[in-house]
C-alpha cells in the first residue's frame, strides 16, 4: 500500500457510509476563508433562536453575536493583534462562547485553560503560550494571582457567575457564591477589568475586521507533554472547519433545521471534544445548548434538566454512569432523545447496556484526540433507526476525507484484521506542537500521517476496534494524564529517590493514577506524597494509589524506567 497516493478503492470503510454521506469534504472547506465566516453565517441564520441556557438564563444567537463583537472590539482597543494569544479559563457559562467568538473575530488565538489548574500548571501554560490576555472566572482568580509575576500577561478580565443573569438574579447568585458558599477565595489582580465593564467599553468601540486565512492558528489546545510539561496543539481555522464539516456531513439532513434541537452540554467547552461537538457543531445546526457547569453534581444536573426535553447528549463513560446512579434521572421521559454520543475514553459495556435499558437509545462511540480537532472516526448515525441499534464497542469508521492505516512494530503496514498503531491523515490533523519541532516530528511525518500511539485493528467492513495504547498515557474520565508529568512532580519531593506512574483500571473513571515510589527518606508517608501532589497537580491527575518499594525500579539498558513491568 502506497502511503502517499492512496486510492479511493482502498478505503474499505466507505461501504459502511449511509446514503448521502460524501467520501470527501475537502472542497467545501474552501468555501470559508476562516472560522469568522462560519460563525457569522450561522449566528445570522439562527439569530432569533436561543443558543445557550445557563442557570435558567437564555442567550440568543443575536445576543451572542452582539456581545462577541463587543468583546472583539474591546480586545482590539486594548491593542490585541492578529495571532496574539488569549487565554480563556472558565467553566461552562455564558461568558465562554462570547469570549470565544470575540477572540476569533479579533484574529487572535484561543488558548483554552482548565480552570482547575494549579498555579504550577497555569504558570507553564502562560509562559509557553505567551498569552498576554486572560479571561478568568473569579473563583479561580487567586491561582492566577500567584503566577502573573514573570508571565507575559498584560490584561486580565474577571468574570463572575452572575454577570449575564440580570441585575437582581445576578447579584443574588454572586452573593450566594461569594458570601454564603465561600467559593470565591480572596484575590488581588491589579489593573484587572470586570467582564461586564469590558463588554460595556467594547460596545462603545468599533470592531475592525482583520485579515484571516484558513491556515492561520485558531486554537492552542494544551495536552500532556512527553517531557512532563503540557504542550500546545496548534489547530488552524482549516483544521476546525474540516472537523465541523466532517461531523455535519456525517449527520447529513437527518436533523430538520426548522426544528430546533436541544443538547445537554455536560463536558466543559474548554475540552476539545465539547468545543467542536457541543459549541461549534450544534451552532451550525442552530441548536440550543444547556450549559452544565459541574456535571459531577448529578443532583444539580437533574434539577437543571427537570423541566427540559432534550434531544441530544454528549459525554464520557463516567458522566453517563453518574447519571444512571440518579433515580430521578432514570425515571424521566426520554422519548425526545435522539442522539447520545460518547468520546474521550472507552465506554464500558455494562454502562452502555444499562443506558440503553433506561433511555431506549444506544451510546454511539467515536474516537478522536486533541491533535485531530478531535474526531477521527464514529459509528454511522441513522437517527430513524437509532432505537433499534445496539452498542458495539467499536469506534466506528473514519470520517469523510480521513485516511487511516495501521503500522506494525517492524515498520510495515498491517493487513486488514492485523493489529498495529493507528495512524491518521486528513484535513483535521494539527499543524504541530507549539514551538516544539522535535516533538512534532516524532508524531507527524512529512506526508501528514499522525501516529496516535493507540493500537487498533480494522475489520473487513472498515470498522475499527481499539486494542491498547502504545504510549503510557493514562486516561482518567476522558482526560489525558501523562506519567512523565506526574513523575516530575513527585520527584520534586526531597524524600523521593525514584518514582514511576502508571494507570490502573477503575470501574468508574476508566483508569486511575498509581505511583510506585522508592524512598530516599525512610519516614516518607503516603499522606506527605499526596499533599505534595495536590500542590502541583489538578485533582484528576493526583495519584489515587501509592506503592512504596525498597528496591530500585526496573529499567532499560539506558536507564529508562520500564513502566510496563510495573503494571
Amino acid at each position: 500500500m502506497n502511503a502517499i497516493s492512496l486510492e479511493h478503492t482502498e478505503r474499505v470503510w466507505l461501504n459502511a457510509y449511509l446514503p448521502g454521506v460524501p467520501a470527501d469534504i475537502d472542497a467545501a472547506i474552501e468555501d470559508y476563508p476562516s472560522l469568522r465566516e462560519v460563525f457569522l453565517e450561522h449566528l445570522e441564520k439562527f439569530r432569533e433562536r436561543v443558543a445557550y441556557v445557563s442557570i435558567g438564563t437564555e442567550m440568543t444567537y443575536a445576543d451572542w453575536q452582539v456581545q462577541g463583537v463587543a468583546f472583539a472590539a474591546w480586545l482590539q482597543g486594548q491593542g490585541v493583534k492578529t495571532g496574539d494569544r488569549v487565554a480563556l479559563m472558565m467553566p461552562n457559562c455564558l461568558q465562554y462562547p462570547i469570549c470565544l467568538l470575540g477572540t476569533i473575530l479579533a484574529g487572535a488565538v484561543v488558548v483554552n485553560v482548565n480552570p482547575l489548574y494549579t498555579a504550577h500548571e497555569l504558570k507553564h501554560l502562560l509562559k509557553d503560550s505567551g498569552a498576554e490576555t486572560v479571561v478568568i472566572f473569579e473563583n479561580f482568580a487567586h491561582t492566577l494571582e500567584k503566577v502573573i509575576p514573570g508571565s507575559s500577561v498584560k490584561r486580565v478580565v474577571v468574570a463572575a457567575i452572575g454577570d449575564l443573569l440580570g441585575t437582581f438574579k445576578g447579584a443574588a447568585m454572586n452573593f450566594i457564591l461569594r458570601r454564603v458558599q465561600k467559593q470565591v477565595p480572596k484575590f488581588s489582580l491589579r489593573g484587572s477589568v470586570r467582564f461586564n465593564q469590558a463588554l460595556k467599553q467594547g460596545q462603545a468601540l468599533n470592531h475592525f475586521p482583520v485579515d484571516m486565512h484558513l491556515d492561520d492558528l485558531a486554537f492552542l489546545q494544551y495536552t500532556g507533554g512527553t517531557t512532563g510539561d503540557a504542550k500546545g496543539v496548534m489547530l488552524s481555522h482549516r483544521n476546525i472547519i474540516a472537523n465541523l464539516l466532517q461531523a455535519k456531513a456525517w449527520v447529513g439532513n437527518q436533523l430538520d433545521q426548522d426544528q430546533q434541537e436541544t443538547n445537554v452540554t455536560l463536558l466543559p467547552l474548554y475540552h476539545i471534544f465539547s468545543l467542536t461537538v457541543n459549541c461549534l457543531m450544534f451552532m451550525c445546526l442552530g441548536g440550543r445548548n444547556i450549559l452544565i457547569a459541574n456535571p459531577r453534581d448529578v443532583k444539580r444536573v437533574q434539577m437543571i434538566l427537570r423541566k427540559e426535553r432534550f434531544n441530544g447528549i454528549a459525554g464520557v463513560n463516567t458522566l453517563f454512569n453518574g447519571l444512571l446512579e440518579n433515580q430521578e434521572f432514570c425515571a424521566r421521559d426520554f422519548s425526545a432523545l435522539r442522539m447520545v454520543i460518547a468520546g474521550g475514553m472507552a465506554t464500558h459495556t455494562a454502562v452502555a447496556k444499562r443506558w440503553k435499558a433506561v433511555t431506549g437509545l444506544p451510546i454511539i462511540e467515536g474516537y478522536g484526540l486533541t491533535e485531530c480537532s478531535p474526531v477521527v472516526s464514529i459509528s454511522p448515525i441513522d437517527i430513524s433507526r437509532m432505537r433499534e441499534m445496539e452498542f458495539t464497542g467499536s469506534i466506528g469508521v473514519p470520517l469523510p476525507s480521513t485516511w487511516v492505516r495501521f503500522m506494525r512494530e517492524d515498520g510495515q503496514l498491517a493487513e486488514l484484521g492485523e493489529q498495529g498503531e493507528l495512524q491518521v491523515r486528513g484535513p483535521q490533523v494539527m499543524q504541530g506542537y507549539w514551538k516544539r519541532p522535535k516533538e512534532t516530528a516524532e508524531v507527524l511525518d512529512a506526508e501528514g500521517w499522525l501516529s496516535t500511539g493507540d493500537i487498533g485493528v480494522m475489520d473487513a467492513r472498515g470498522y475499527i476496534r481499539l486494542v491498547d495504547r502504545k504510549k503510557d498515557l493514562i486516561l482518567v474520565s476522558g482526560f489525558n494524564v501523562y506519567p512523565n508529568e506526574i513523575e516530575d512532580v513527585v520527584a520534586l519531593h526531597p524524600g523521593v529517590a525514584e518514582v514511576a506512574a502508571i494507570g490502573v483500571e477503575d470501574g468508574v473513571t476508566g483508569e486511575r493514577v498509581k505511583i510506585i515510589v522508592v524512598r530516599k527518606d525512610p519516614n516518607l508517608t503516603q499522606a506527605q506524597i499526596l499533599a505534595h501532589c495536590r500542590e502541583y497537580l489538578t485533582g484528576y491527575k493526583v495519584p489515587r494509589y501509592v506503592e512504596f518499594r525498597s528496591t530500585e525500579l526496573p529499567k532499560t539498558t539506558v536507564g529508562k524506567v520500564l513502566r510496563r513491568a510495573l503494571r
